[in-house]
């Protein structure tokens, strides 16, 4: 089969496309034809090496997953024979975690991995969900977002905020999204209620206060994002973070600053990690199918580009989700 292919940290370039042998599902394995996947910042952090603390957990020298990409959407080839909850020709999704693999022509993953497509989007919509779908529920969860809470979401316009933006709004939120320029029409289109051009306004220094910050970027000070929450407010924090030619520690700091200080303020500060699993692509299926969540396609690349598709990801500020039709 087709993939793409990653055995150093590097640039985009250091991603080719080359010829592998298929994945054999094992007894609790399904094996899906891909026909979307979808790119997130995990995907740049992964081939960069950056920040190099995360090689820890990444691959010291180079990738632990060969062939990168998380999240994907396709058709059941073939199951294991402890498999019950699809069967071959099952259109599903999923996300395949820190294992990978979902940048290619087929795709071997565990049963609870994966999840019935919903039924009213391409499987370009459906690559888009699992991971920044997941981490905006995680996030609206811990942030106690509901009817009535006052939400900023900062970096609304990516891929997480787009989703948390529509989904807090159908919650009965109301939420201030922060975004450039050229997002701000976008953003209130999904929802939210107030819009905040960084470049133009600092979010920091308004008057406004809020029952739950999102951060999704990682780009302001632990101290700046918690002046703008009222006594009782939650810091939630996601990641985030932009290639700069390389760094240590990256968003990692402000995400191990806010573990250390949570226990010391009248805050509650929360760090999200997303574990990939069916139940929070059943909720998103319920979601999509209800019409409370529409993802947002910036881009898409076929299969032979996805490096020019991370080098957009990385360096462009794209906006909602770049995917990949394989």
């Amino acid at each position: 089969m087709k993939a793409i292919v990653q055995d150093r940290y590097g640039p985009p370039e250091a991603l080719t496309l080359a010829d592998v042998d298929p994945p054999t599902p094992a007894a609790d394995d399904v094996l899906v034809r891909v026909e979307a996947a979808a790119l997130n910042a995990y995907d740049w952090h992964v081939m960069r090496g950056d920040p190099r603390m995360a090689r820890l957990a990444m691959g010291w020298s180079r990738p632990r997953a060969r062939i990168p990409g998380r999240d994907f959407a396709g058709r059941v080839e073939a199951v294991g024979d402890r498999v019950r909850h699809v069967r071959p020709g099952d259109a599903v999704f999923g996300d395949l975690g820190e294992a990978g693999g979902a940048f290619a022509e087929y795709v071997c993953v565990p049963e609870g991995l994966v999840a019935a497509r919903p039924a009213n989007l391409t499987p370009q919509q459906a690559a888009a969900l699992p991971l920044a779908g997941a981490t905006a529920l995680l996030g609206l969860e811990a942030g106690r977002v509901g009817p009535g809470c006052r939400l900023l979401v900062n970096g609304a316009s990516g891929g997480v905020g787009t989703l948390a933006t529509q989904l807090a709004t159908a919650l009965g939120a109301t939420v201030t999204a922060v975004c450039g320029t050229r997002n701000v029409e976008l953003v209130r289109s999904l929802g939210a209620a107030h819009v905040v051009d960084y470049t133009r306004a600092d979010f920091a220094t308004d008057t406004r206060r809020y029952d739950a910050v999102f951060d999704l970027v990682g780009n302001r000070s632990l101290t700046a994002l918690r002046r703008v929450l009222t006594p009782t407010g939650t810091l939630v924090l996601s990641g985030g973070g932009v290639y700069r030619g390389g760094s240590l520690i990256g968003p990692l700091g402000l995400i191990a600053r806010g573990r250390l200080l949570a226990p010391f303020v009248r805050h509650r500060v929360v760090v999200l990690a997303a574990v990939p699993g069916r139940r929070h692509l059943d909720a998103l299926r319920v979601h999509a199918e209800s019409g409370r969540l529409t993802p947002v396609i910036d881009r898409a690349y076929p299969l032979r580009d996805v490096p020019r598709a991370l080098r957009y990801l990385e360096v462009e500020h794209a906006r909602a989700k770049v995917v990949v039709t394989v």
